[in-house]
């Protein structure tokens, strides 16, 4: 056997054995009252772009089934809920929310999100620049104290 065919032989058997190592692809109980509220047209962009990474209730496609891709984006997800999880957003102090709902502005101004690689899986989550401009005016009002 050639050194190319015993490569790619291991190769193979260590793709069938990956695929019985299986990361938790989990979606916790969301609360309704521990949920970050937004009206309608945040909410719409927030479950086109957000929703996979940002909360519990992260639809997760066939792919995600495949390891070692599913590693890959099992840990992108709970890295996501992490930084900021809207399911669980009224349990975080009153500065932690400040903070990251100025983050989120932050973050979508400066195109950092949603991640590129998932907007190159699902192209209906890139955002518009008044997609942006949204959820900009939407954190801003949403952090003033007069709410």
């Amino acid at each position: 056997m050639t050194m190319l065919k015993r490569i790619l032989l291991v190769l193979v058997i260590l793709v069938v054995v990956a695929q019985f190592i299986r990361p938790a692809r989990t979606n916790p109980p969301v609360d309704p009252a521990k949920r970050l509220t937004m009206p309608a047209n945040v909410q719409a962009i927030f479950d086109r772009s957000c929703r996979d990474c940002h909360s519990n209730e992260t639809r997760w496609p066939w792919y995600t089934n495949i390891s070692p891709l599913s590693w890959w984006l099992v840990n992108h997800v709970n890295e996501g809920r992490r930084e900021l999880n809207a399911s669980v957003f009224a349990t975080y102090t009153a500065k932690k929310q400040s903070r990251k709902l100025e983050e989120v502005c932050d973050q979508v101004q400066h195109g950092d999100m949603p991640i590129g690689s998932y907007t190159l899986v699902h192209r209906q989550a890139k955002l518009s620049p008044a997609d942006v401009q949204t959820l900009c005016t939407w954190s801003e009002q949403s952090r003033s104290p007069a709410r």
